[in-house]
């Protein structure tokens, strides 16, 4: 049985999803773990897919363990106008680092696909050479003010807000370019996490593949609310229509 935004994500054609590759192995088929995980999202409001490609020291965000989306994945993704978002959010990017990457930024530049940073750097870097790219500002940026807004869209096309900017009325009533604003469509742990320390030691491990999480739950005592949903209808009208889909909500249980 869907829930209430369920009925909202079905409804709003004008509405677009990126989604999480996250529990997808390069071994199924794209089409077949959306449909797995995904199928209450109509595939016309799917606009990209992110996920790890090939092995990459410029990941972050979580562990890299194993490539999600293979070249025929994106391959056939683009050929039913579905997008790549690659998530280079390593706090930490070198120009050596950059040289070792453009084989990979080069095979898979395309209008319909985008990188996610969160090094300013690294996307001036790849905003410079590979034009057609769209360049995201990751939500592990934490921009959460209007100041910090307007200067990321010097640099980025589009600007992820942390899933708490859903609460705010203010910040979000006062964004001029909301159609270059993404926000959340539901939230995990970080919704109510103080610190999000555990994103800096995933950049430190995608680089030698060694290393350990570091969480602030021991530390900081913050409510757990576990995956929530945001009202959607409620964003849309204030002028929102492009939003991050962790996982949604399936007949037989929860898709991730």
């Amino acid at each position: 049985m869907l829930d209430k935004n369920d009925s909202i994500l079905i409804d709003n054609q004008f509405s677009t999803y990126t989604i999480s590759a996250r529990g997808k192995t390069a071994q199924e088929d794209a089409l077949h773990f959306i449909k797995r995980c995904f199928n209450i999202v109509p595939i016309t409001q799917i606009e990209s897919l992110f996920g790890f490609v090939e092995r990459s020291t410029l990941y972050g965000g979580r562990f890299f363990q194993m490539q999600q989306l293979s070249e025929s994945d994106v391959k056939r993704l683009n050929e039913i106008g579905i997008g790549l978002r690659i998530p280079l959010t390593n706090h930490f990017a070198t120009t050596q680092e950059y040289q070792q990457n453009r084989a990979m930024l080069k095979k898979y530049h395309n209008p319909l696909n985008s990188i996610i940073c969160t090094n300013d750097d690294l996307a001036m870097w790849i905003k410079n050479e590979f034009t057609d790219y769209d360049i995201e500002a990751s939500v592990i940026k934490n921009i959460t003010k209007l100041e910090q807004i307007e200067d990321a869209f010097k640099i980025y096309d589009t600007v992820v807000l942390p899933m708490s900017a859903n609460d705010d009325d203010i910040l979000l009533n006062s964004i001029t370019h909301k159609h270059r604003i993404r926000l959340f469509a539901n939230a995990g742990c970080a919704y109510t996490c103080p610190a999000k320390i555990c994103y800096k030691s995933f950049s430190k491990f995608n680089k030698s593949l060694e290393g350990e999480l570091k969480c602030s739950q021991e530390a900081k005592d913050r409510p757990m609310k576990g995956m929530i949903d945001f009202d959607l209808q409620r964003l849309r009208d204030k002028g929102y229509n492009k939003f991050k889909l962790l996982q949604a909500r399936i007949g037989n249980g929860t898709g991730y």
